[in-house]
């Protein structure tokens, strides 16, 4: 890998690594030599992770967090902070989706939704920018946004509005924090195959989705590895406020 992309210095901290995507930025970072802090609810798959990361020379920690409790926050970033040193990255990574109709969407799943996409994390943003500022240490952080986030489908209302407020989060953050050295960016995914909807892309409606993507296939999870380590490394030093999408074309159609 070219230096350009190097991560070998950073200790990126990831929330939502026990699967999917996370699961996908952490074996990436890690693999380029980033120290990663696999941070999730679900510590059992975390662990694992972590023994995988580690049987292949990486460094790994697990951390517990649960990023709808935003009184825990400061907790779990000192555990991560213990384990692996200052976080330099973090990937703001951890999210939920309740499909339904919005008239069908009832207040505790808004809650849910709003809480873990968009609250979870911009207030886990705002405790690492606060301990990045304290050491006068430059900085990144990179959200996960989605193509929802400025494109829509039925049934996701809640999801929309969080990643639309992600993407706007983003931009926000950036301008405030450029003068601290803390660049703040966010990836915008399109349709991506994980093993939470991989039986879907076989189903009727599977395929009439795969076919509005202009190239006629979802996305892999390792169709984001070059745009990850984009935003994580010193390659997109001079982007801040930047949204960088990866869809297959999908937001043109």
């Amino acid at each position: 890998m070219s230096a350009v992309f190097d991560v070998s210095k950073e200790t990126i901290l990831i929330t939502g690594a026990s699967q999917g995507l996370g699961r996908q930025f952490a074996r990436v970072l890690a693999a380029h030599g980033a120290a990663v802090v696999l941070a999730a609810r679900q510590t059992g798959k975390l662990k694992s992770l972590q023994e995988e990361i580690r049987g292949k020379g990486g460094r790994a920690a697990a951390v517990s967090l649960d990023i709808t409790d935003t009184a825990s926050i400061p907790k779990a970033v000192d555990v991560a902070e213990a384990a692996l040193g200052p976080i330099t990255v973090l990937i703001n990574n951890a999210g939920i989706a309740i499909e339904k109709l919005a008239i069908d969407q009832t207040e505790a799943d808004w809650d849910a939704v709003i809480g873990s996409n968009l609250k979870g994390a911009y207030f886990l943003a705002t405790e690492v920018a606060r301990r990045m500022i304290a050491r006068q240490q430059p900085g990144n952080i990179v959200n996960i946004a989605s193509v929802i986030g400025t494109g829509v489908l039925k049934a996701l209302s809640p999801y929309a509005i969080s990643k639309a407020g992600m993407i706007q989060g983003t931009r926000a953050m950036a301008l405030e924090l450029a003068g601290n050295n803390i660049r703040v960016n966010a990836l915008a995914p399109g349709y991506i195959d994980t093993e939470m909807n991989h039986d879907f892309w076989s189903t009727p409606p599977g395929e009439r989705l795969t076919k509005r993507i202009p190239q006629r296939r979802v996305g892999a999870e390792s169709d984001l590895d070059g745009a990850i380590l984009l935003l994580a490394s010193n390659a997109s030093r001079y982007m801040t406020g930047s949204v960088v999408t990866v869809d297959g074309g999908f937001l043109l159609s």
